[in-house]
C-alpha cells in the first residue's frame, strides 16, 4: 500500500462545503485583499500566542524580510543564521542588503549551537541574528539565546515557519520574542490555500512599521512614509486559515500522535532519532530519523520500492549552497549541518493519517533498515 510523504486532502466531513460557502461570500463582497477576514485572523493569532500584535503578509519569506527591515537591518549589516535551515532564511538576509554568517548546529536538538553562536557574536559583531525553530520544536537553550542577544545588543528575529502552535514551558514559542515569523505555506501544520505568512510582534510600534512596510510604506492611501513593497495577505488565504483554525486542535492531536508513534518505533528498532527537548510541546510537523550518510540511500531505495514517501529536510547546509557564493560573510563551526543534511530522513506525517498507513510505513521502514 503506497503512502505519500504528505497528503493535503484529508479534510473534515463538512470542511469543503463550508469553504465553498466562504468562497462565495468573499467573491460576492469582493474581499480579495486584506479586509475583515485578515483582521479576524490577526486577532485570532495574537490571542492564541499572547504577543502584542500579529501582522499578516504574503508569505513566510516576506515575513522574515519585513522583520529584518522593521528593526533597521540593511546594507552591509551582518546577520547570524543557522547553517541548517531553509534557503528562505539565507536569501531574506541577502535581499535586504545584509551579509549572512552561518553558525553550525547542535546535534542533540538540531538547532543552532549556542556556544558557537556566542563565539560568532564576538567574532563578527552582528547587528542581528535569526534563530530558526526547526522540525516542529526549537532549541533547548531558547532563553539563553534571547538573554545573550539582549546583553550583546543583537536584534534577534525568530523564524517560526515550522513551529506554529509549539509551546515551551506551557507558553507559545512566539511569546517573549522580539519578532517571530511564520509561514502558512499549504504543507505547514496551519496551511493556507496559497502562499501566506505573518509576523508576530512584541510591541505595537513594530507591528505598525511592519504593516506599513508590507503595504508600500503607506501612511495614507497616497501618502508614503517608508519605502516598502507589496506583501499584503489575500482575503481567500485569510478566510481559509480562519476556517482551518476551527479544526486545528484535532489536526494537531493527530499529527502529534503519529510523531510519538514513530519515536517509539525508532527506539524499538534502535534507530538514531531526535525529538523535542524537555519543556517543549511539539506540533507534529516532522519526524526526524538520522542515518550514517552512506546507509541512508539503501533505506530510501527500499521505501521507494514499496511506494512509501519520505523527505530529507533539509538536504544541504546553507554554507555549501552554490547560491551562497559571493554573499556569505563567514561560517562558524564545523560540518554538523552538512552531516545532518546527508543523514536526515523524514517519514510521512500529516493530519488524519490512518492507522493502517502508519503501520505500513513502519513495516516497510523496519524492513528497509535491515536490508
Amino acid at each position: 500500500m503506497p503512502v505519500p510523504f504528505i497528503e493535503l486532502k484529508r479534510f473534515e466531513p463538512d470542511f469543503l462545503a463550508r469553504w465553498a460557502e466562504k468562497c462565495a461570500e468573499i467573491s460576492a463582497k469582493t474581499m480579495f485583499v486584506g479586509g475583515p477576514e485578515t483582521q479576524k485572523l490577526e486577532e485570532s493569532l495574537q490571542k492564541r500566542s499572547g504577543v502584542a500584535a500579529v501582522v499578516g503578509c504574503a508569505n513566510g519569506t516576506d515575513a522574515i524580510q519585513l522583520a529584518l527591515r522593521a528593526v533597521g537591518v540593511g546594507q552591509g549589516d551582518v546577520v547570524l543564521i543557522p547553517d541548517a535551515t531553509f534557503w528562505a532564511t539565507f536569501e531574506a538576509v541577502v535581499n535586504v542588503g545584509a551579509r549572512p554568517v552561518t553558525v553550525d548546529i547542535d546535534l542533540t536538538d538540531l538547532q543552532m549551537d549556542f556556544d558557537l553562536f556566542a563565539k560568532a557574536i564576538d567574532t563578527y559583531k552582528p547587528k542581528a541574528a535569526i534563530l530558526v525553530h526547526l522540525y516542529g520544536w526549537g532549541t533547548a537553550r531558547l532563553a539563553d539565546f534571547r538573554r545573550l542577544c539582549v546583553e550583546k545588543n543583537v536584534l534577534l528575529i525568530e523564524d517560526g515557519a515550522q513551529s506554529f502552535d509549539v509551546e515551551v514551558n506551557g507558553e507559545s514559542i512566539y511569546k517573549g520574542a522580539l519578532l517571530s515569523t511564520v509561514s502558512f505555506y499549504p504543507a505547514k501544520v496551519l496551511g493556507s490555500c496559497g502562499d501566506a505568512g505573518a509576523v508576530y510582534c512584541s510591541t505595537p510600534e513594530l507591528a505598525d512599521t511592519i504593516r506599513k512596510l508590507g503595504n508600500h510604506g503607506r501612511t495614507s492611501h497616497y501618502g508614503y512614509g517608508l519605502v516598502g513593497w507589496n506583501s499584503r495577505m489575500g482575503g481567500f488565504d485569510a478566510a481559509f486559515l480562519n476556517l482551518c483554525i476551527e479544526y486545528l486542535e484535532p489536526r494537531l492531536a493527530s499529527r502529534r500522535a503519529v510523531a510519538a508513534k514513530y519515536r517509539a518505533a525508532y527506539e524499538k528498532l534502535g534507530v538514531c532519532h531526535v525529538g523535542p527537548p524537555k519543556g517543549y510541546h511539539e506540533n507534529g510537523y516532522l519526524s526526524v530519523a538520522l542515518f550514517e550518510p552512506e546507509k541512508r540511500p539503501r533505506v530510501e531505495a527500499v521505501l521507494k520500492e514499496y511506494g512509501i514517501g519520505f523527505g530529507n529536510v533539509y538536504p544541504g547546509a546553507m554554507s555549501l549552497q552554490p547560491g551562497a557564493e559571493g554573499h556569505i560573510a563567514g561560517k562558524v563551526g564545523g560540518a554538523k549541518a552538512d552531516t545532518l543534511s546527508r543523514g536526515v530522513l523524514n517519514l510521512p506525517l500529516y493530519a488524519y493519517m490512518r492507522d493502517e498507513e502508519v503501520d505500513e510505513v513502519l513495516r516497510v521502514f523496519a524492513h528497509a533498515i535491515k536490508a
